[in-house]
């Protein structure tokens, strides 16, 4: 594989022996790049197709959906480049002061005029035309707090890494799951998890955890279920359940994506044709986008968009194996894990598979925050890939 040298690198100071240390680059990983470009590519195809209806029908362009997703393409791209250049072990200062950023960002969410309720949550900040979901950053900021704690050794116990970096952890939780948005808790969670046992923490003991506390929660879940649950949160389980029990309310959504698959078939009926998109599946261009494919471009369409989900998580996980430091490691593995995860998770919700969440489909879906956070988590993996190897170069003292 050719490589090429750091512009920006200035080499070590000259040693004893006339030999100079120098660090050479290798392009990124070129298979991710591809895999990202065709999963933007088909969010804007799909956007475009599954918006347009409701674009309409509120007077607007057909194509505004796809306009303004392109427009936070080009701020991610910018973002992503950014990132890609940067080298990724300077993140190391970077966490602590924006996991606190984003604290503040939360904070404003759910305790002032800023934060905008759309469909029941409280996730949205309003600042004038730009409208951003500060819970989307939290992804980022959990991988950036996580690899630092545990870069040097996995022990949860020390005080130092309680107060510097679990303690933002827990409250950025705790202000998300207050939005409420009990999918992004949970995906963070999971995130922290394999993060923890990438490190080789104890198997045994997140075991033991995670039994008392499953046993926990479903025990208090039996007393105090319905005070502890939102209301819309206890209804999405038994509509997941039997949707049936309200096909013109809580259960319409669902049963107009299973109608969107059962339509699509094994060839799709073709790009633009969707009938569920038009007046029968409201969330078509951002949390069911995924079912407007499944219409459209049937079983290989779903099939390709997997595969490439699955390739993603792939290539992250060599980029990861191959990387020359733990901060890296840790890292590649929190970007592989927590975009691959967000998007089973979306695709699981559009089949039916499990309770409805409110997680968008990564790249595809519509929604700004989303697309150019993914961007830029994107942009840190690629530079991850880029091999940093020592080279040494001799001269002699006369040179």
């Amino acid at each position: 594989m050719p490589y090429q040298r750091n512009r920006n690198h200035k080499p070590e100071r000259r040693n004893e022996q006339g030999s100079y240390n120098d660090v050479v680059l290798s392009p990124p990983d070129t298979t991710l790049m591809v895999v990202v470009a065709f999963l933007v590519v088909i969010g804007l195809m799909a956007i475009f197709s599954a918006g347009a209806p409701k674009s309409m029908e509120a007077g607007q362009n057909p194509a505004s959906f796809a306009l303004k997703q392109f427009a936070y393409l080009i701020v991610g791209l910018f973002g992503l480049k950014y990132f890609i250049n940067l080298d990724y072990k300077k993140l190391k200062d970077w966490a602590v002061p924006f996991a606190w950023f984003v604290v503040a960002m939360l904070v404003l969410v759910d305790f002032t005029p800023l934060g905008v309720v759309v469909n029941g949550a409280r996730r949205w900040i309003m600042l004038g035309p730009i409208q951003f979901q500060p819970s989307e950053m939290t992804k980022l900021a959990v991988i950036l707090l996580l690899s630092n704690a545990f870069y040097r050794d996995g022990n949860l116990f020390s005080s130092s890494k309680i107060v510097r970096y679990f303690l933002p952890i827990l409250v950025m939780v705790f202000l998300v799951y207050k939005q409420p948005n009990l999918s992004m808790v949970i995906l963070l969670m999971l995130t922290s998890m394999v993060m923890y046992l990438s490190v080789s923490g104890s198997i045994k003991y997140m075991l033991a955890t995670a039994g008392a506390a499953i046993t926990m929660m479903a025990t208090t879940f039996m007393l105090f279920g319905k005070k502890l649950l939102h209301g819309y949160q206890m209804q999405r389980i038994q509509i997941w359940l039997n949707p049936n029990i309200d096909p013109y309310g809580a259960g319409y959504n669902i049963i107009q994506s299973l109608l969107a698959f059962a339509a699509g078939g094994f060839w799709g009926v073709g790009y633009g044709n969707s009938k569920q998109k038009l007046a029968w599946l409201p969330e078509g261009h951002t949390d069911f986008i995924f079912a407007v494919i499944a219409e459209e471009l049937g079983f290989l369409g779903c099939f390709f968009v997997i595969g490439l989900f699955w390739t993603f998580i792939h290539r992250g996980i060599i980029i990861s194996s191959r990387a020359n430091d733990m901060f890296g490691k840790l890292m590649a593995v929190g970007i592989t894990l927590s975009i691959g995860l967000q998007a089973f998770i979306n695709m699981s919700v559009s089949s039916s598979l499990i309770p409805a969440t409110g997680v968008p489909l990564p790249f595809i879906s519509y929604g700004g925050t989303s697309l150019i956070v993914s961007l830029c988590m994107v942009g840190i993996l690629l530079n991850i890939s880029k091999k940093r190897i020592k080279r040494i170069r001799n001269y002699d003292r006369g040179y």
